[in-house]
């Protein structure tokens, strides 16, 4: 991964939603006592978590589309279930009304 792009003066690592200016964390963590090379590497941890945590909208969309296909599948489900149910319902009823029917006329 390339830790700096070059926009104008400023290098700065941009993620969906987020502009990092990484030349900036190299130069504190410079100032703080860290070699060029530390600085380098714990700016590329920090971008590396920070991009792998971050949800883009693109991200969010494809949830939100996920979570609507469910409901839709899921609704269509529960009418099916509710059609079947209703079936073996009027099956058990009718299988009753001719029980007590035989009943009656054995009786």
């Amino acid at each position: 991964m390339a830790l700096h792009g070059n926009y104008g003066d400023t290098k700065t690592f941009l993620m969906s939603a987020l502009a990092f200016d990484t030349h900036a964390a190299v130069k504190k963590l410079r100032e703080a006592g860290f070699t060029e090379q530390q600085a380098e590497a714990q700016t590329t941890l920090l971008v590396e978590v920070i991009s792998g945590e971050l949800a883009t909208k693109r991200d969010i969309e494809t949830l939100r589309l996920d979570i609507e296909n469910v409901r839709a599948e899921l609704k269509r489900d529960l009418k099916e279930l509710e059609l079947r149910l209703t079936i073996k319902l009027g099956a058990m009823l009718a299988l009753a009304v001719g029980a007590m029917a035989t009943l009656v006329k054995l009786l």
